[in-house]
């Protein structure tokens, strides 16, 4: 059984059927219900940009729909038993999706178990494993990172120096288990000018041996990170409309960070596109595959421009699995995935 006042997968009450899975946000009075459909067909196009890419993904590759009707679908992970979760931010769920079975509901709350119904993203976000496999949650409404154990989430960090984040966005965790973070204030009810925000920045922060530490808070609204395969760089992404970029940061032999550069400015590409850099992945080579105006971008480690996935849609972040080398891609209503011809860092 689950914790008192979370449903999991196994009992969840909303059952899927041939009108779809209908889906009520939990703690959230602003927010209309959803239906979640099975879908299929190709969502956008890929747009190749350089030879390169071929190497990449094969000329018949295809955008696949695998699911339709999610009001932000976000910060998906594959777990260890070969199955997919990913947040619905304002349904405040975590759903879980497997070749056969489709969608269902697995854990909601995710983001916020407060008493009191708010508006706005209270769900979680961004979403990954530690090095036991245990899942790690970014919540928005309870402004922490969080671990689920034994049907229930367990504090990671929730504060910095004794005030709250702002609304913890996504989660990295290295190879040595140090669990790397970003806090914009979308989360909060009221954004930027919410009266509770408490820390007057927006910050990336490392978490190792219980101890929070305050990594950069240059980036005005920092977002997506991944490290690079050697685990030598921290990439992030900045999802200002006035300055749309990734960072690089080299990472110290303490994990803290050196001194950022650009690795690469998507600002002047925003004209009639949805979307900003978000989350992102890496491949084996080095490879971004980062969310930005108008899809995911693909950029080599020297920062070239080899193509886009195209999905015509505001594209929130995206996640290996299988085999470590099918892409899957949350794209606002959409769950997607593309099979492609490397792998991802670290499979």
């Amino acid at each position: 059984m689950a914790a008192a006042g979370f449903l999991t997968s196994c009992q969840c009450p909303w059952a899927a059927s041939s009108s779809g899975l209908a889906v009520t946000p939990t703690m959230n009075d602003t927010n209309a219900p959803v239906t979640v459909h099975r879908a299929s067909g190709k969502l956008g196009k890929i747009e190749r940009l350089d030879p390169a890419l071929d190497s990449l993904l094969d000329q018949g590759a295809i955008i696949e729909k695998l699911a339709v009707g999610f009001d932000w679908s976000e910060g998906p992970v594959w777990m260890p038993g070969n199955y997919l979760l990913f947040s619905d931010v304002p349904m405040n769920a975590i759903f879980k999706w497997e070749p056969t079975n489709g969608v269902i509901i697995h854990i909601s709350p995710s983001g916020y178990t407060g008493s009191t119904p708010r508006g706005g993203e209270p769900g979680s976000n961004g979403l990954t494993r530690d090095k036991q496999g245990r899942l790690i949650a970014c919540q928005h409404g309870d402004r922490r990172v969080a671990r689920w154990e034994k049907d229930k989430f367990v504090t990671v960090a929730d504060k910095y120096e004794g005030k709250r984040f702002n609304s913890p966005n996504d989660v990295v965790v290295k190879s040595n288990g140090d669990i790397y973070f970003t806090d914009p204030p979308y989360g909060l009810p009221k954004n930027i000018d919410d009266p509770t925000k408490e820390i007057p920045f927006q910050g990336v922060y490392r978490v190792a041996g219980g101890k929070v530490t305050l990594l950069t808070d240059e980036i005005t609204r920092p977002n997506g990170l991944a490290f690079s395969p050697d685990e030598k760089t921290l990439y992030v992404a900045s999802s200002d409309p006035k300055k749309a970029i990734w960072m690089a940061y080299p990472i110290k032999d303490d994990g803290t960070l050196g001194a950022g550069r650009v690795f690469f400015d998507a600002t002047a590409m925003q004209t009639g596109k949805k979307g900003l850099p978000d989350g992102m992945k890496v491949d084996k080579e080095g490879n971004l595959w980062a969310t930005g105006p108008g899809g995911i971008f693909i950029i080599s480690p020297a920062g070239k421009h080899l193509g886009t996935l195209a999905t015509g849609q505001a594209t929130a972040n995206c996640a290996w699995g299988d085999d470590g080398s099918t892409l899957y891609i949350t794209a606002d209503m959409f769950l997607c995935r593309v099979k492609t011809k490397t792998k991802g860092a670290g499979w």
